[in-house]
């Protein structure tokens, strides 16, 4: 079954052919990550114009380097939300149409699960079941998860994620958006120990989180240094609150393999791609003999592989589309049900 994954939830337009037997056959992405620079952060009126602009010649690309026509898909998988209102209907209009005049079923698929599947497109993936962190966007969750479709939620953010949570320090600090790589970057040169920032949660007994508290702290920390504050004291700050994030991540994760009695995690999402969370990460799962596993760094953000193969794994048990759709800016990731 080859399936063609439409990926139009935020600010990147992902395309990707996914076939269930030779596996991954080609993706493409277009970042907007210039566009709205900026701005400082995501304009979804901006963003929605620019899937318009992107995604047939992204479509065509991905065909092309697969050696593949339309006419050889069997299905088409797109966002349908959680995301922005219009940058999801541009992707699922776009999806329904084309299978409409193909003659194709479509499926709706959600972008946590697509995050949360993505370690299984590499050469080594994780068996069921496994515990999952899902650290992308606006969402910070624990989950175990026993099958495609069957997710317990174990943790979750009380306030601001950790993504957003970088955003925010990136900000205070001056530095250029998106925060996560900006933040990672300069800590690279921070001095250990030059600052103490607090671990929110980390010892509350649950698998919670909460960073709103720490972007509070290191504001607090940015107004004290006033006139003083230049690249080295930035490189200090960033450098701290990089060790109190992964820290807390580090902890809880490890929490929740222990909880669950399980051995392998998986780490999805943005922040999954952060060097500090995988070093941390690395060593206390070898520590434990546990097993560790990521997708690969082009996965980690947003991109059309995921969804082409959530897509997949759901499509071979779906019953045939009508072509009506609407989308879901907000879904909790609880309310999915096994294909």
């Amino acid at each position: 079954m080859l399936i063609l994954g439409i990926e139009s939830s935020c600010d990147e337009t992902g395309l990707a052919l996914y076939d269930t037997e030779q596996g991954l056959l080609s993706h493409a992405l277009h970042s907007q990550i210039d566009m709205h620079a900026e701005y400082g952060g995501v304009v979804p009126e901006l963003a929605s114009r620019d899937h318009i602009r992107r995604a047939l010649p992204l479509t065509r690309h991905v065909l092309a380097q697969a050696g593949k026509t339309l006419q050889d898909l069997d299905g088409i998988a797109y966002t349908q939300g959680p995301g922005l209102s219009g940058a999801l209907l541009v992707g699922t209009s776009i999806a329904e149409a084309l299978a409409f005049s193909l003659n194709l079923p479509t499926i709706g698929v959600h972008h946590l699960e697509g995050h949360l599947l993505a370690p299984l497109l590499e050469a080594n993936p994780p068996d069921f079941p496994f515990v999952a962190l899902l650290v992308s966007g606006g969402h910070t969750q624990l989950m175990r998860v026993s099958a495609i479709g069957d997710y317990e939620l174990l943790g979750d953010t009380l306030d601001d994620a950790a993504g957003e949570a970088f955003d925010k320090t990136a900000k205070l600090l001056g530095l250029s958006y998106p925060g996560g790589p900006a933040i990672s970057r300069i800590a690279s040169t921070g001095t250990a120990g030059a600052y103490q920032l607090p671990r929110p949660m980390l010892n509350s007994g649950d698998l919670n989180f909460s960073f709103s508290g720490l972007k509070t702290a290191v504001l607090t920390l940015v107004n004290q240094q006033g006139d003083q504050l230049n690249e080295q004291i930035k490189a200090d700050i960033a450098y701290e609150f990089q060790e109190a994030v992964t820290e807390v991540l580090t902890k809880k994760c490890m929490a929740a393999l222990r909880n669950t009695g399980l051995d392998q995690l998986i780490v999805s999402g943005g922040v999954g791609a952060n060097a500090r969370l995988r070093e941390r990460l690395n060593s206390a799962t070898k520590r434990r003999h546990c097993h560790v596993h990521y997708p690969r760094l082009e996965f980690c953000t947003d991109n059309g592989a995921m969804i082409a193969f959530a897509g997949a794994m759901r499509m071979q048990h779906a019953s045939t589309s009508d072509h009506s759709f609407t989308v879901r800016p907000r879904w909790d990731l609880a309310e999915l049900q096994a294909p």
